[in-house]
């Protein structure tokens, strides 16, 4: 059973996420020709306060927080 895990800022549209679900579970699916029913794909929205790169947060770099 494949288990397939993004981690993401938040903020996405919800069409985003879907789209990007399809996309993974199809790539799963053509690669490694597992059962559609057995292909597990999780997506965490992280805040954008709560993720750092170079000891600044997303929500510093875009101006915000």
């Amino acid at each position: 059973m494949p288990l397939v895990e993004v981690t993401l800022s938040a903020g996405r549209e919800p069409a985003a996420i879907r789209a990007l679900i399809h996309e993974v579970h199809a790539a799963v699916e053509r690669s490694l020709g597992s059962p559609a029913q057995s292909i597990r794909v999780i997506v965490r929205e992280v805040p954008r306060t709560h993720w750092a790169a170079g000891d600044q947060t997303l929500a510093e770099r875009d101006g915000g927080v």
